[in-house]
């Protein structure tokens, strides 16, 4: 298990606040971030937070994979490399 988490169909108006304040209710967030687009600046609808343990991030992910936030049911999941591009 790894302690960085994807966050997946986030709504466009949700912040990087938003998301260690929600996620401080499963233990210590690290870090978070909302991937956006280079060109608009506009979120692209995911993101990452890194929780302080794996035992963290998976009390995280039972707590908060489809959990409604903004209006919208967020997929919680743990975060995959980034594969290279070809």
């Amino acid at each position: 298990m790894q302690s960085k988490l994807f966050i997946g169909n986030l709504a466009w108006e949700v912040s990087v606040e938003d998301l260690k304040a929600l996620f401080a209710g499963a233990g210590t967030v690290s870090d978070a971030a909302i991937i956006t687009d280079r060109m608009t600046g506009r979120s692209r609808g995911f993101g990452f937070v890194t929780m302080g343990s794996d035992a963290e991030a998976q009390a995280a992910i039972e707590k908060f994979n489809q959990y409604e936030l903004k209006g919208r049911k967020i997929n919680v999941n743990v975060a995959k490399p980034m594969e290279p591009r070809q």
